[in-house]
C-alpha cells in the first residue's frame, strides 16, 4: 500500500476531547475519527489494526475448539425479560439502547448475548452427546454509556468477542474456563501486552466466579490490588484484605454501653470531629443512610455501619441487596444516598446528618409513601470488631463516646462491606500488603454455572434419561479496546510504538525526496521485493519533505523503517527500529536477509508468547 492512496491525514496537535496519550495518538495518527461522543469511525488504518487483532483471537479460540458465529445485534425484550435483565439494563443500569418497532415490539441493541444464545442453545442442544458446545463472535455491540470518555475505551458502540459455552455438568464447565483462561494469556501475549489476571465482581453479567484481565496502564480506570508474592491479584471492586487494626477508645465503655452525650457542635465529618476531641477517624463508627429501587416497585432504606476510617464498596453491597431481594423483587435498579430532598418527597422529617448513629429508630421512617419503614441493617466487620466507639446521637450537635453494640441495643448483619485499600495486610500471608497499579479491563470470563438456562428453561436430556438446565460459561474481549490499550502500553514522545503482530504494517519504506530518481527507483524496488518476501509494508510516495514523512512514521508507530536517501547513489539504505530508535546502514542488496528474519523472529516470538 501507498500512503498517497491511503487517506491519511494527521494532527500536529493534540485534539480538545482528548484525555489520555492513547487517546490523543490514535487521533493525531489518522487511526479514528470522533462522530458524535463515544462514537468513533475506524479509518483505514485503524481498520487493519482490528482485523489483525481479530485474527489472533480467532486462531486461539479456534484452538481451544471454540466455533464461530453471528448473532442478531437486535434483540426481542421478551428474551431479556424471561431471564430478568430487562428492567435492570433499560431502566436500572441504562445502558441498553432500546427501541419499540412499529408493531409496538420492544427491542434492544445487543451490549451483550446471553440471553440470544441461551434461547438458541435450547432449541438445538438437546442431548448430553451434544456435549460440551462452545460458540464465539466478534461483533459491534452497543452500550449507552452515561460518559463516554477515552476514545475507544468507554465508547458508546464498540468491537467485542463474546463466547458462550454449554455443558452437561459443573466439571466440564471448570475445564473449559481453564481452557479460556489460557487462551486469553495467550491472546494478550501474542498482541505484545502486559496483562495481569484478577480476580473480579460479576456485575450484571452474574455467575459464581469470573477474572478479569487488566492491562497495566496509568491511565486505566480501574485500580487492581496485588500481592508482592504475586499470589492475590483483584479488582478493587473484588478484593478483600486485612484491615489496619483499630486502636482501642481510651477510657473503656460505660457501665450500660449506652455512650456519654459529647457536645459537637457543627462537626459533622469524621476530620472535625477528631480534630476537635483527638480521636482517631477507627475509633468512630459512621452510619450511611442508602435507599435500594427494585425492578418490581421495592424501595429499602439501608442503614450501614463503617468503621470511620473505612470506604463503602458499593458493589459489595449491591450484591448483599440482590441476593437479599433479587428472586421476590427483581433486578435491584439503583442504589443512591438517602437524601433530605428525598425525605421531603416522602412526607418525612428531615434527619440530623452528621450525628447519625446506628441507633437510629426505624420510627423515621413512620409514613413514608414508597420506601419501606424499618431499616435493613448491615455493618462492616471493622465495625462489628470495635469494642466501644464513638457514634452519633441522633441528635443535632451531639456525639456518644464509649458505646457499644450490645448498649446500643444493636445486631445488625455482618459483611465484608468496605473497599480493601493499598497498604492493607493481604488475607493469605498478613505479612504482605496489598499494592496498587492501573489497569485497563480488556478481557473477562465468568463461570455463569445455570442463572440463564434456569431462568429461560433451557434444557437438555442427561444420560440418566432426565432433564437439566445446561451449565454455561460466558468469555469476553474488547477487541477495539484491546487495541486501544496496546497503544497506551506502547508510546513514547513522537507517537505510537505498535507491537509487530498487531501493527497495521510492519516495514515503511520512505524515499526521503521522491523526486529524486535514484530514491525513487530504489525505495519502489525494495517495496516490491518486501512484499513479494510476505512482508507487510507500505511505501511513503508522498512529494513531502522528509522531516514530515519521518515524523509521520514515528506518529502512526510501524515496527520499521527503511529509509532511501542519499546513500542510494551508493546503494545503501537506513534501517531503523521503532522501538527504541536503534538504526544501522546497510547495503540495499542486503536488506531482506537482514531484515526478514528478524520480523519472522518477532512474528515468532509473539505466537510463542
Amino acid at each position: 500500500m501507498r500512503v498517497s492512496r491511503l487517506m491519511l491525514v494527521t494532527l500536529r496537535d493534540d485534539p480538545a476531547e482528548a484525555e489520555i496519550p492513547s487517546h490523543k495518538l490514535l487521533l493525531r495518527a489518522g487511526y479514528i475519527r470522533r462522530l458524535a461522543p463515544g462514537i468513533y469511525a475506524y479509518l483505514p488504518l485503524m481498520w487493519r489494526v482490528l482485523r489483525k487483532v481479530s485474527q489472533v483471537v480467532r486462531e486461539e479460540m479456534e484452538r481451544t475448539g471454540a466455533l464461530e458465529t453471528l448473532l442478531p445485534q437486535l434483540q426481542p425484550a421478551e428474551l431479556w425479560q424471561r431471564s430478568g435483565r430487562w428492567a435492570g439494563y433499560t431502566d436500572g443500569e441504562g445502558i441498553m439502547f432500546h427501541l419499540e418497532d412499529r408493531q409496538g415490539r420492544q427491542l434492544g441493541l445487543g451490549p451483550t448475548h446471553e440471553e440470544v444464545i441461551t434461547a438458541l442453545a435450547g432449541d438445538l442442544l438437546r442431548s448430553y452427546r451434544q456435549l460440551p458446545v462452545n460458540l464465539y463472535q466478534i461483533q459491534t455491540k452497543f452500550r449507552d454509556e452515561i460518559r463516554p470518555r477515552f476514545g475507544l475505551m468507554r465508547g458508546r458502540e464498540f468491537i467485542m468477542k463474546d463466547a458462550y459455552s454449554f455443558h452437561a455438568d459443573e466439571d466440564s464447565l471448570r475445564e473449559t474456563y481453564a481452557a479460556m483462561d489460557g487462551a486469553y494469556r495467550r491472546i494478550f501475549a501474542r498482541c505484545g501486552l502486559r496483562a495481569v489476571a484478577v480476580e473480579a465482581d460479576s456485575g450484571a453479567i452474574g455467575g459464581s466466579a469470573s477474572q478479569e484481565f487488566m492491562v497495566t496502564a496509568e491511565a486505566g480506570e480501574d485500580l487492581i490490588l496485588t500481592s508482592p508474592d504475586g499470589q492475590y491479584a483483584a479488582n478493587q471492586e473484588r478484593a478483600v484484605s486485612l484491615a489496619p487494626a483499630a486502636t482501642p477508645l481510651a477510657g473503656g465503655a460505660l457501665a450500660d454501653g449506652q455512650g456519654e452525650p459529647l457536645s459537637t457542635p457543627r462537626q459533622t465529618s469524621i476530620e472535625a470531629l477528631s480534630a476537635a476531641h483527638g480521636f482517631l477517624p477507627c475509633q468512630v463508627v459512621k452510619v450511611l443512610l442508602l435507599v435500594a429501587r427494585f425492578e418490581q416497585g421495592l424501595e429499602q432504606p439501608v442503614l450501614v455501619s463503617l468503621r470511620g476510617d473505612q470506604q463503602l464498596n458499593e458493589v459489595k453491597l449491591a450484591n448483599a441487596l440482590a441476593a437479599r431481594f433479587g428472586q421476590t423483587h427483581g433486578a435491584l435498579l439503583a442504589l443512591a444516598p438517602l437524601s433530605e430532598e428525598g425525605l421531603i418527597r416522602e412526607g418525612l422529617q428531615c434527619l440530623p446528618f452528621g450525628f447519625l448513629g446506628p441507633q437510629l429508630d426505624d420510627r423515621v421512617l413512620a409514613g413514608a409513601r414508597q420506601w419501606q419503614p424499618t431499616f435493613l441493617r448491615f455493618r462492616d466487620h471493622t465495625a462489628a470488631s470495635l469494642e466501644t466507639f464513638v457514634c452519633g446521637a441522633n441528635s443535632p450537635d451531639e456525639h456518644l463516646v464509649g458505646a457499644t453494640w450490645a448498649g446500643l441495643g444493636q445486631n445488625p448483619e455482618t459483611l465484608d462491606l468496605r473497599s480493601a485499600q493499598p497498604g492493607d495486610r493481604c488475607h493469605h500471608d498478613p505479612a504482605q500488603t496489598l499494592e496498587a497499579r492501573r489497569g485497563i479491563e480488556v478481557g473477562h470470563i465468568f463461570q455463569l454455572g445455570r442463572k440463564y438456562s434456569t431462568a429461560m428453561e433451557a434444557r437438555f436430556a442427561t444420560e440418566a434419561g432426565g432433564e437439566e438446565p445446561f451449565w454455561m460459561g460466558c468469555y469476553g474481549i474488547g477487541v477495539s479496546r484491546l487495541a486501544q490499550a496496546a497503544v497506551e502500553q506502547h508510546h513514547d514522545g513522537n507517537g505510537i510504538c505498535w507491537p509487530l503482530a498487531i501493527a497495521p504494517y510492519e516495514v515503511i519504506v520512505v524515499p526521503a525526496n521522491v523526486a529524486d530518481d535514484q530514491q525513487r527507483n530504489l525505495a519502489e524496488r525494495l517495496y516490491d521485493e518486501l512484499g513479494n518476501a510476505g512482508v507487510d509494508v507500505l511505501l511513503d510516495d508522498r512529494p513531502e519533505r522528509a522531516g514530515v514523512k519521518f515524523k509521520d512514521s514515528e506518529l502512526i508507530g510501524i515496527p520499521w523503517r527503511v529509509v532511501v536517501g542519499r546513500g542510494a547513489a551508493d546503494g545503501r539504505v537506513e534501517l531503523v527500529e521503532r522501538q527504541g530508535g536503534g538504526s544501522e546502514e546497510l547495503a540495499a542488496g542486503s536488506l531482506l536477509e537482514q531484515l526478514v528474519p528478524r520480523i519472522q523472529a518477532q512474528r515468532c516470538g509473539l505466537s510463542e508468547g
